[in-house]
């Protein structure tokens, strides 16, 4: 039975996924902030579910992440779906402060953990979603795409460390666009994606060993064309009239 981890499964894309492994059979471990969350995937598959309380932010989380690994018998597949961002256009301190922690402290901490595991152990696959906010930065939403790009390149460093030591861990990143999920609080997107469909797509990225995956096509379409536009054009563009960022937790 293949052992998979899932840092932030109570909701979003995390549970999504969680769902589609365990529908194969495989042994889980689930873990969140909110562990309340996580009964009904224990409940609906009894003895495949490990739950684990952990907020990424805290110092016990690496100590918690190895205990959850231990009661699930080791990791084949760590896949990071913990991370916050609202639009903040007016800079508040806390909403970036947080911001930071979750997605660079907490989401380094974590990773970290696991691949010094994973080196440990002969190796695994380390898989994370990210977002296409990392392409480029963002002014409505400041601190979400500078961690989502520091995580892009976090990832990137990684798997040359893992190369360089010659290491049997495999890294996918994965970079969504905006996603049909309660977090979203019903706020109208442009090119809103149904969870199901990212969800499937997440699974066949990691199955096939993918490095980066943009989802869907019309987000790879959108990220190359931001790519090719000039700093000093990006830089006079007001996304602000564009909901770029939804103003709850993402993922």
């Amino acid at each position: 039975m293949k052992k998979v981890i899932i840092m932030g499964a109570s909701s979003g894309m995390g549970r999504e996924v969680a769902l589609r492994f365990l529908s194969e059979g495989c042994r889980v471990g689930v873990a969140a902030r909110r562990i309340e969350a996580l009964e009904t995937l224990r409940q609906e598959f009894p003895e495949q579910v490990v739950t684990a309380q952990i907020d990424v932010t805290a110092d016990a989380a690496a100590d918690q992440l190895l205990q959850l690994v231990e009661r699930v018998g080791g990791v084949d597949l760590y896949f990071h779906a913990a991370g916050v961002g609202w639009q903040n256009a007016s800079l508040d301190k806390e909403v970036e402060l947080r911001t930071v922690n979750t997605n660079g402290m907490g989401f380094t901490r974590m990773i970290d953990t696991i691949f010094n595991y994973m080196r440990a152990r002969g190796g695994g696959h380390i898989a994370v979603i990210s977002s296409i906010a990392g392409t480029k930065g963002l002014g409505p939403a400041p601190s979400y795409s500078a961690t989502k790009a520091f995580q892009n390149t976090y990832i990137q460093a990684l798997e040359q460390l893992a190369n360089s030591q010659r290491l049997n861990i495999r890294f996918t990143d994965i970079r969504p666009g905006f996603v049909d999920t309660p977090l979203l609080n019903g706020t109208a997107f442009p090119m809103l994606m149904k969870a199901d469909k990212v969800a499937d797509e997440i699974v066949w990225a990691i199955k096939h060993k993918k490095h980066v995956r943009v989802i869907d096509g019309r987000y790879r379409i959108l990220t190359a064309c931001w790519r090719r536009i000039p700093r000093w054009i990006w830089r006079h563009i007001n996304l602000s009239r564009n909901d770029m960022m939804s103003n709850s937790s993402k993922n």
